[in-house]
């Protein structure tokens, strides 16, 4: 939900380049040079939802579908 509820400081690959690729919707991932940096909130929520099939990335937009779809999953 921290990715959610914040995504408007998230880049999606999409937006950091102009090529698209599978992983077009997928959120950008800061080079993390520290392990501490790699086990945070930040790093985490992103690695997650990148794993997240793409009906569920579609609706994060929308909390209540979010939570809704991600319970499904």
């Amino acid at each position: 939900m921290f990715v959610v509820q914040n995504k408007k400081y998230f880049l999606t690959n999409n937006e950091s380049h102009n090529i698209d690729t599978r992983q077009r919707y997928d959120l950008h991932l800061p080079q993390a040079n520290l392990t501490i940096y790699q086990r945070a909130a930040q790093y985490l929520g992103i690695k997650i939802f990148d794993n997240l099939p793409l009906e569920i990335k579609i609706v994060a937009d929308n909390q209540k579908k979010f939570k809704c779809e991600l319970k499904k999953f």
